[in-house]
């Protein structure tokens, strides 16, 4: 239930994203927060109370890419008004961080059905990643100065170093993943000669 209320919880975030009113960018960071947080109640309530189900393993991280996606886009179209290299910049980073999302995922997915899941384990990098992500997000979110404080350019100087890490962490997984990967073409390789191989037999009787 708590899964499914931070997804119920992304198109608020984008209602308000869009409210013409003061307080809207406030809205979105507490929204953005209770959504982390759910997440982290979740999880502590599943590991207490030994809760655990395929239904939540499977939603748990996609409520938070979700999230963190549509987040993205949000605030690469409020960024990408005008043409000039940071918001080219921009653009790009939030690309990096949803692609690699998709493609991890991808992965994941792919090595679960070859029983190699557990190749690919969670990584310093990828916290560190999530880290600056979650907390770019949210000075982005907020985007007001703050006082003295540029609120909107440390937040962008925080995604840039999440895409960074985002790249780092999926090298790191790919590298992982790779004897899987590279023993499964070579799985390939043999049954196409062995194929090729009945073939020519057959052809020569």
């Amino acid at each position: 239930m708590i899964t499914l209320l931070r997804i119920l919880m992304i198109p608020v975030l984008v209602v308000f994203f869009y409210l013409p009113y003061t307080w809207s960018n406030i809205a979105c960071v507490i929204i953005f927060a209770l959504a982390g947080a759910t997440d982290w109640l979740d999880g502590y309530i599943a590991r207490t109370m030994n809760s655990h189900s395929n239904f939540g393993a499977f939603l748990d991280p996609v409520a938070d890419k979700l999230m963190v996606a549509t987040s993205l886009v949000l605030l690469t179209q409020l960024h990408s008004r005008d043409y000039t290299a940071t918001s080219i910049l921009f653009t790009i980073s939030a690309a990096v961080i949803i692609g690699r999302e998709i493609s991890i995922s991808a992965l994941r997915e792919w090595l679960a059905k070859m029983g190699e899941s557990s190749r690919l384990k969670v990584s310093p990098i990828g916290k560190l990643k999530t880290g600056f992500q979650m907390t770019a997000i949210g000075f982005l979110l907020y985007r007001e100065p703050l006082w003295i404080i540029n609120v909107s350019l440390i937040g962008e100087l925080l995604l840039y170093i999440a895409a960074i890490l985002t790249i780092w962490s999926m090298v790191n997984y790919i590298r992982a993943a790779w004897p899987a990967m590279r023993d499964t073409d070579s799985d390939v390789g043999v049954d196409a000669d062995t194929i090729s191989s009945s073939l020519s037999e057959k052809n020569e009787n």
